[in-house]
This record gives C-alpha cells, sequence and structure tokens, in this order.
C-alpha cells in the first residue's frame, strides 16, 4: 500500500513540476538591419529553442547561428563568414526571467510584462531588458518580444565598404509558440 500511495504521490509531483515548463523547438527570430535605399539586410531563424519555466519567470532561448536565412545567399554568407563568424560563435542565447509573471494573466488575456536577462551573441555577453507579451491560444502560449542591439556592443565589426548599407542598430523579433515539455 505504501508504495502505491508513494508512487501517486510521485505521479501527481511530477506532473505538477512538468506542467510549469513549456518549450518550443521551432520558435523564430527574425532581424532586420536594413537602411533606406539599399538592398534588405533582414534574417529569419525559424529552429530557435526556448524553454519558459511559469512557476519561476525564467526563461532560456537558444538559436543557432547558422540557422538564420535571408533572401540573397550570398548575405547569408557573409553574415556567418565575416560578421558573426559563426563557426567561432556557433550559437545566440538569452536567458534571463520575466518579472512577476503571473500564470493567471497570461491564461486570460494578453498580457505584457518585463523581462530582464544576458543576451550572449558572438562571445559577447550583455544585458538587456524589454517588454515580453502572452497570449493564450489553445494549449499554447504565444510568446513575442522585440528589442534592438548594436552590432559593436558584440564586437561584431562591419567593414567600411558596407558600413553605411547596414544600421548601427538591429532590430529584434522573436516568436515563440510554447507547449508542455513532453
Amino acid at each position: 500500500m505504501i508504495k502505491i500511495l508513494t508512487t501517486l504521490v510521485f505521479l501527481i509531483l511530477s506532473t505538477i513540476l512538468f506542467s510549469q515548463k513549456l518549450m518550443t523547438r521551432s520558435g523564430e527570430i527574425k532581424f532586420e538591419a536594413s537602411m533606406p535605399a539599399f538592398e534588405e539586410v533582414a534574417a529569419k531563424n525559424n529552429t530557435v529553442s526556448c524553454l519558459f519555466d511559469t512557476s519561476s519567470g525564467e526563461i532560456a532561448v537558444l538559436a543557432l547561428v547558422k540557422g538564420f536565412r535571408f533572401k540573397v545567399p550570398l548575405m547569408e554568407e557573409h553574415f556567418n563568414e565575416n560578421y558573426i563568424e559563426s563557426d567561432q560563435f556557433p550559437k545566440a542565447s538569452f536567458k534571463g526571467k520575466v518579472t512577476n509573471f503571473d500564470v493567471s494573466k497570461a491564461a486570460s488575456a494578453k498580457s505584457t510584462f518585463d523581462v530582464e536577462g544576458d543576451l550572449t551573441l558572438h562571445g559577447v555577453t550583455k544585458k538587456v531588458k524589454t517588454k515580453i507579451t502572452f497570449v493564450k491560444s489553445g494549449e499554447k502560449l504565444i510568446t513575442t518580444c522585440k528589442f534592438k542591439v548594436k552590432p559593436l556592443d558584440y564586437n561584431i565589426e562591419i567593414p567600411s565598404v558596407v558600413k553605411s548599407k547596414i544600421a548601427e542598430t538591429v532590430e529584434i523579433d522573436l516568436k515563440f509558440d510554447l507547449e508542455k515539455k513532453l
């Protein structure tokens, strides 16, 4: 009887703990660094992982840099080889916390919270603070976030030949359809 109760308690506790973590492996990051009157400098990565703990508000995001796709293949090659140096710095990550996250607010209506953490890109880690929005959609929690970074802050050098064609500040958009972890 004790084994059955122990097993039952373990199953209930693991279900409760299990349901507090949401994740995706098919999140999306877009970035835009275009300048007016020049060719578009934008890319998208649809293979981004995100893990979000609704009980603590902790969030972690991981993107493989070579996963970014550009409209122009040559631009993608230059991005990986000359700017972001993806062989040397293959991953970009964010680890932070959603401040005062309330799962009941996120489950009932669109809700926005502050998020703060460390963004690591090109081997450099910097603090980032922005807003993050959650919308419940069926069994998923749709998460969106926008922020801006400066390539120079991450030791990403833009050659003078193309410096006027690339924005000094890059706009980053994230979207994750988070689900219970399997």
